[in-house]
């Protein structure tokens, strides 16, 4: 299914786009806590790079050199002023644009983006899910490229964000080929954002490894405590088996064999999967996720801190559709995106005991 796939999204044959090295400035579409911490990090390198976002203080903090955007925390500081706009008022055409916007507002950033987009250029999603579908659908596959990020990042006010941990970065081709262009993109990444970043092969099995992975935080939002500290839940080991593995086999159900990163180790929670490795890889991922200073997931933000609605529906709510497909239901993840749509309608507290309950 997942080769069935790949040329459907038409990357059969290789072109120009295809092949073309990057040059020219990089447009951030979508300057929160991802792409502002990327884009930081590529100004202060002394990359060209141009903001986009939606949010009108935090463009103008951006753009004056007196305010700038602060990135602070434990792995880096700085302050970096670049070129900023709203959506409607970006100028110019881009051979690179990252995509950072929140997985539901994907194909709409894509549609407004597609004006700037070069002809042999390429829109790499810097996004959780399975984005690259509708970035494909939209911007047509051979100028769309994937990739996975696991780093912590908060937007706090504008012009402000909390880079609270540093995580696995991965890009790839959609087909898996290794073209001079995905080269150029990660020796980009690793020069001016993060040292161990992966060029990979196979950046579905990150993508889906990811969506397994999001389970877990999307299942955190439900609480009161982290991350860290509900994963080291151990009662709550029946729970994330069952949302891990319903994700996993949907993936391998697609021919995808999901890929572990950062203690989680889908192999522990998918079919064959036993207790003690599922039990060592929330170890695992609980050891990873302690020292952070980002300590709830972007979705508990969303929800409790932001007061808004969550991706879920676009994100880990791709699955149960995908599975039903494949004649396999996502009962716990179906619940789990239920509770959460309550969370958001104001029906259900923030609460540890909505995990307990989620597992029975």
């Amino acid at each position: 299914m997942a080769g069935m796939a790949m040329e459907g999204l038409g990357l059969a044959g290789r072109d120009g786009a295809r092949e073309a090295v990057d040059h020219g400035p990089i447009l951030i579409w979508g300057a929160g806590a991802i792409g502002g911490t990327v884009g930081a990090h590529l100004v202060r390198a002394r990359h060209a790079v141009v903001f986009c976002d939606v949010v009108p203080d935090h463009v103008a903090a951006i753009a004056d050199p007196a305010r700038g955007l602060v990135i602070e925390g434990p792995v880096a500081q700085m302050k970096v002023s670049a070129p900023a706009s709203l959506p409607g008022d970006v100028k110019g055409v881009f051979r690179r644009i990252f995509l950072a916007v929140k997985t539901h507002d994907t194909e709409a950033a894509c549609r407004q983006l597609l004006p700037h987009l070069a002809e042999d250029g390429y829109v790499l999603s810097l996004q959780n899910g399975l984005c690259e579908r509708v970035i494909a659908e939209v911007c047509g596959a051979h100028r769309t490229m994937g990739a996975f990020v696991n780093f912590g990042a908060d937007w706090i006010e504008p012009g402000r964000i909390l880079y609270g941990n540093r995580g696995a970065v991965v890009v790839g081709e959609l087909d898996g080929a290794t073209t001079p262009r995905v080269q150029a993109l990660h020796a980009l990444l690793a020069a001016t954002f993060e040292p161990d970043a992966v060029l990979t092969p196979n950046i579905w099995g990150y993508l889906w490894g990811k969506l397994a992975y999001s389970s877990l935080l999307y299942a955190q939002g439900l609480a009161e405590k982290g991350i860290a500290d509900t994963l080291a839940r151990s009662e709550l080991l029946p729970l994330v088996r069952a949302l891990c593995g319903e994700v996993i086999a949907v993936a391998r159900a697609e021919g995808v064999t999901p890929l572990g990163f950062n203690g989680f180790d889908p192999a522990a929670f998918g079919p064959g999967g036993t207790e003690d490795a599922a039990r060592a890889s929330m170890i695992a991922m609980e050891a990873f996720n302690r020292p952070n200073a980002k300590t709830h997931s972007g979705i508990w933000r969303d929800l409790w801190v932001r007061h808004r609605a969550t991706p879920a529906d676009a994100q880990i709510g791709a699955v149960p559709p995908i599975g039903r497909a494949h004649g396999l239901a996502c009962p716990t993840l179906e619940r789990l995106i239920a509770m959460i749509h309550e969370c958001e309608r104001g029906e259900r507290p923030m609460a540890d005991s909505n995990l307990t309950e989620l597992m029975a």
